[in-house]
């Protein structure tokens, strides 16, 4: 039998996976159709305007078939910076810009210039599944930070878990899987510990587009040396429905982008041309559009916190962005909670022991307890539909 590395055998299945298996083979009467709540992605087009700008540049524009430059589109690095300045209030400058395919590779990325085999990288609890198995499969020790029922994170007892080994902190807000919006207070304390023990901070703003607040979510780009501890990481995906076009970014110093540019050489060559042609075209033309979108994204939010109130025996941990966080009431873990309902309710979602360590792992039991429902893909009405399941559910 060929050899497998043991760090890969090590990690988890990957969970949007592993969940879709329990509804292979099942039929689903049509008066009640399954509920997909299981992965945050959009599943419409993107809006006919920007798939025409993407079908012009396959017809009209032969370098969009050709190798681009490693770090991504000079114009779409440009934009990048240009928006983000005007946005955050501060300064980013092109050559602090990285497009990558996805925001998983940026993730990728920027992690194997920063940590190897035997350090060590601090995740809050509930972790995103995929930053975990990536730093499982490279032979770096997840340090987990656990939260209550607030779910964020303390930079205290941060600072208590930070060794000679540890070489970063990552957090992500608005948080996958919670929802959850991290205070800008929250952010700053926690660059002000990384930088005071030399670490990176990896801010994953994936669903900033989605934040309920008006103005910058956090006002660490306007320190004028942001770059020599936070690591901003982005996708294009859910604003402009270009998941499988992979468009992602990274913000980081220039010194730091070199190294991510030997990683991104190996892997890819270069981010997907059409794909950040069609970024370009939507940061350019679609902001009223994007701001529909996210208008959207949140009353669906607020359905869905209205619909909780009607769940007297369910806790409503967090609810933002794409995500609801949830605490079940029945006695066994929500693995198989999770999948009874599928059979039971008809409904997919992915239970929180795919987001943390069990309590027999060394975990804080958080993980057996709760659901992440991915909301956003079930409009008011579909979310009301939930809300009755929920509540009809006898597990």
């Amino acid at each position: 039998m060929q050899p497998i590395n043991p760090t890969y055998t090590q990690t988890f299945p990957p969970p949007v996976m592993e969940a879709r298996r329990w509804i292979e083979g099942k039929v689903f009467a049509p008066e009640k159709p399954l509920i997909m709540l299981s992965q945050a992605a959009p599943v419409d087009p993107p809006p006919p305007a920007l798939a025409r700008a993407m079908a012009d540049a396959l017809i009209d524009d032969p370098a969009a078939h050709l190798y681009g430059p490693v770090l991504g589109l000079p114009a779409l690095r440009a934009e990048l910076a240009a928006q983000w300045s005007a946005s955050y209030g501060g300064s980013i400058r092109p050559e602090q810009v990285a497009i990558t395919a996805g925001c998983n590779q940026a993730f990728t990325a920027v992690m194997s210039t920063l940590a190897g085999t035997g350090d060590e990288v601090i995740l809050p609890l509930p972790f995103y599944f995929n930053h975990k198995m990536w730093l499982d499969m490279e032979g770096v020790r997840s340090v987990h930070l656990p939260t209550g029922d607030d779910l964020l994170p303390d930079p205290d007892r941060a600072a208590a878990l930070i060794t000679d080994r540890t070489r970063a902190i990552v957090l992500i807000s608005p948080n996958n899987p919670t929802g959850k919006e991290y205070p800008a207070p929250l952010l700053r304390a926690f660059l002000e510990l990384a930088r005071a023990h030399g670490l990176a901070l990896i801010l994953d703003e994936t669903y900033r587009d989605f934040h309920s607040g008006t103005g910058a979510p956090h006002d660490l780009f306007r320190d004028p040396d942001w770059d020599d501890t936070l690591i901003h990481l982005y996708s294009f995906s859910k604003a402009y429905r270009l998941t499988g076009h992979r468009v992602g970014a990274a913000m980081a110093s220039p010194a730091r982008l070199a190294e991510v540019e030997k990683f991104l050489d190996t892997v890819a060559i270069c981010p997907p041309q059409v794909g950040q042609i069609g970024a370009l075209w939507g940061m350019r033309n679609l902001g009223q559009w994007l701001a529909g979108e996210r208008a959207e994204i949140l009353a669906r939010r607020d359905a869905l916190v209205a619909g909780f109130a009607r769940l007297p025996d369910w806790q409503l941990l967090g609810c933002g962005a794409y995500f609801a966080y949830v605490r079940h009431p029945f006695a066994r873990p929500s693995d198989v909670i999770a999948q009874d309902m599928v059979d039971q309710a008809a409904m997919l979602v992915l239970p929180g022991t795919m987001f943390g360590p069990r309590t027999a792992q060394g975990g804080t039991g958080q993980a057996e307890t709760t659901l992440r429902i991915a909301f956003a893909n079930a409009d008011t009405n579909g979310l009301h539909e939930v809300v009755t399941r929920l509540a009809a559910l006898d597990l």
